[in-house]
Formats: C-alpha cells, sequence, structure tokens
C-alpha cells in the first residue's frame, strides 16, 4: 500500500518505527558494541608481523639437507648385506688361504696332527650369528685341508688359522695310562659291555680260572658265555700259561662274558705288548658300543610290529 494512500497521522507513526529499528538496538547486540568500543580504546600495541624471510640461509640447509641424503654409513665389510656377515668373512678368509697354499705338498692321511675342531655351539657362539650344520661342515672341511699341509711348510697364518677353530680342551691330548704289572705280578684289565662291569687280574700259572670266586663251568652255564671269557687266551694259545681271577658285576650272563673277554685281553696285552695285533685281529681288544635299543610305543618289541589282521 503506497503512503500517499495512508492517512497523515499513519504515515508519520510509520516513519517514527522506521527509524528505531534503525538506530536501536537489541540489549544483547548493544552490550557487544560496547565491549568492541572499549577494547577498540584501549589497544595499544603495534602490530606483530612475521619475521624475515632469509633466503641465503634457506638455500645453505637446503645443501646441508641433500649432502646429508647422499652420504652414508659404508660397512665394514660387503658381507654385511648377506645373512651371516660374520660367518662369510670367515668363510671368504679360509677360501683365499686356501687358494694360496693349495699347490703346497700334503702328508699322507694318517699321518696329520689330530685336530680337535670346535664344536657347532661353540662356532655359533663365538660369531653370535646361527650357523647351519651344512654351511659349518665347508669350514671344517677347508681346515682339514689346511691341517694336512706338511708340518715343515706351513705358513704362520695357516697355524693360527687352524687354532683360531680348535678346543680349548684337546680330547686326543688325554692318553690313557698304561696298565702296570704289580710286585706280585698281576696285571689288571677293566672291560665293559651293555651294562656289565668286569676287572680282571691275570698272572702267569697253569690255566686256572675263576670267576665272583666261581670257576668257569660254575659261573656260566652256556658254553658260548665260557668260550667268550676265555678267548682272548685262546685266540693266542695262552690258556695254559696265565691264571684268570675276575670279578664282574651288572648286566646279563652274555654281558658279563662280553666284558671279561676285553679285561682279560688288555691284562694280556700288560704282559705281551707283542699280542696287540693277534688279539685285534681275533676282535678282543675293540669296546663294542652297541646298547639294547628301547621299545617303541605301539610296537611289540624294539621293531616288531604287531600282526597285520585285515578285517
Amino acid at each position: 500500500m503506497k503512503a500517499a494512500s495512508l492517512p497523515g497521522r499513519l504515515v508519520r507513526s510509520s516513519q517514527v518505527c522506521s527509524s528505531a529499528n534503525v538506530f536501536r538496538a537489541f540489549p544483547r547486540q548493544r552490550h557487544g558494541l560496547q565491549a568492541f568500543a572499549r577494547h577498540s580504546s584501549t589497544i595499544t600495541d603495534p602490530p606483530v608481523a612475521a619475521p624475515q624471510i632469509d633466503f641465503a640461509q634457506m638455500s645453505k640447509d637446503r645443501a646441508l639437507h641433500q649432502t646429508q641424503l647422499r652420504a652414508r654409513v659404508v660397512p665394514a665389510s660387503p658381507s654385511y648385506f648377506t645373512g651371516l656377515p660374520q660367518f662369510m668373512d670367515n668363510l671368504l678368509e679360509l677360501q683365499a688361504l686356501l687358494r694360496k697354499n693349495e699347490t703346497l705338498p700334503v702328508v699322507k692321511p694318517g699321518q696329520a696332527p689330530r685336530v680337535a675342531w670346535l664344536t657347532l655351539e661353540s662356532y655359533r657362539s663365538s660369531l653370535g650369528e646361527h650357523v647351519r650344520t651344512s654351511k659349518y661342515q665347508k669350514v671344517i672341511q677347508i681346515l682339514h685341508r689346511l691341517n694336512h699341509i706338511h708340518p715343515t711348510l706351513k705358513a704362520p697364518e695357516v697355524n693360527a688359522a687352524i687354532e683360531a677353530h680348535r678346543r680349548t680342551i684337546d680330547p686326543f691330548a688325554n692318553k690313557a695310562r698304561p696298565i702296570t704289572i704289580d710286585r706280585f705280578g698281576r696285571a689288571l684289565g677293566v672291560g665293559r659291555r651293555k651294562s656289565s662291569t668286569a676287572r680282571v687280574w691275570l698272572v702267569e700259572g697253569n690255566g686256572e680260572v675263576l670267576v665272583n670266586g666261581k670257576t668257569l663251568v660254575d659261573a656260566f652255564s652256556r658254553v658260548h658265555d665260557r668260550e667268550s671269557t676265555i678267548w682272548a687266551l685262546k685266540a693266542t694259545e695262552r690258556i695254559d700259561k696265565y691264571n684268570v681271577w675276575a670279578l664282574v658285576e651288572g648286566g646279563g650272563t652274555t654281558g658279563q662274558a662280553e666284558a671279561l673277554t676285553l679285561g682279560v685281553a688288555k691284562a694280556l696285552l700288560a704282559h705281551e705288548p707283542l699280542l696287540k695285533p693277534a688279539l685285534r685281529r681275533a676282535g678282543c681288544i675293540t669296546r663294542d658300543p652297541r646298547k639294547v635299543e628301547r621299545k617303541k610305543h605301539g610296537h611289540v618289541k624294539a621293531r616288531k610290529m604287531p600282526a597285520w589282521v585285515k578285517r
């Protein structure tokens, strides 16, 4: 509706209302305007600007960063990038040593000095790496070849490599004490078989045999066990020249008889060392390491299986 068509009183009232809407604010708005006016009147600090950019320093930092990216720590050995760096260094060193000395003369297989090499566990501990058995065998083969070089031509570096892989305690250095004959003319021999242990005193005599204070017939009922007891004397034809007094314990009759065989042979060697080849051919001075095999689960005995039934 146009203002001209309205009465004069209504036109004046509408103008007053519009001016009041423009210049009059709500209480909440008025409070905000007053607070802003007070804050703006109290601000006296100068504006803070960003620091000036130093492009020269930025170029230096960028160049240093690029240099650090290009530079890296070089490993001490190329084997660093393998799974077993210590082992590979050791293997390559031994291979180079073998190539350098492979043309030197060697001794016969039986004449090379016996060396007790490090065990696999000790070798792993010394390197600090888990080396497989097959890989360690390669090291042992090279060491065996180096050990067979003639002793007068071995280089100091070869001896150093052998000593580095030798055990601290050499088991081959421990030698058995020779059996001696006491003032009564007795020689003591000890024999073992399975779980039986026999101590035999052998003295020159007329062929008497006592086992645990019993005669040979009373001690063993089987003829085979009796023959096993004096087999060393029978093989060398010395049955009627020595007396045997033995103490045996543990195991069964077969184990005790074969333990006596070894004990009698050792005591006989103390009296007559030249009989060693004959006793070795007869099989009297070789320790039999065989043991009874244990029974397995699901088997009737050690190896026997139950009978298979189709239905």
